[in-house]
């Protein structure tokens, strides 16, 4: 009887350290896709940087995104909309010269967006389109990036 207990207390104990790796995969989700085709953008996303990673409500978060564009780039907008369950629940748009420095030279360069996220943002799957439009309104590129927010409390079992 007493064997079995403690075959029975090692199972579980597999099986609590199993879920919670599973777990953590889970929160620290985040996936990016061009919202149409990729060859239709003339600035190409390379990654996308989400820090910390998965985002906790009421503290700030950091997108650092790498690019390139094939055309110099003097200024325009960058819009971001926000879903929670495919329900958009914030916009916002930003000069695009505020996120990057400008002009943005042919090649490589970086779009950095910081936010405080507010305490009651409920923790869940969200996702973010954003579009990065030239001063002439082309949409220069457009992006989804699904990731997860978690509360403070949650950080402690990942």
């Amino acid at each position: 009887m007493e064997r079995r207990c403690v075959s029975l207390s090692l199972c579980w104990a597999i099986l609590l350290v199993v879920a919670s790796s599973c777990s953590n995969h889970a929160y620290a989700y985040a996936e990016t896709s061009y919202c149409g085709s990729e060859d239709s953008y003339l600035v190409k996303v390379k990654s996308v940087d989400i820090d910390p990673n998965p985002v906790v409500s009421g503290k700030p978060a950091t997108f650092t995104i790498s690019a390139t564009s094939e055309n110099g780039i003097t200024g325009g907008k960058l819009t971001i909309e926000v879903f929670f369950y495919g329900v958009r629940v914030h916009t916002e748009s930003h000069d695009l010269c505020t996120k990057t420095t400008c002009p943005v030279e042919q090649g490589a360069f970086t779009l950095t967006n910081s936010q405080s996220l507010p305490g009651f943002t409920p923790p869940g799957a969200y996702r973010i389109r954003m579009k990065m439009i030239d001063a002439d309104d082309n949409v220069l590129t457009c992006i989804y990036i699904k990731f997860n927010i978690v509360h403070d409390s949650m950080i402690s079992e990942i």
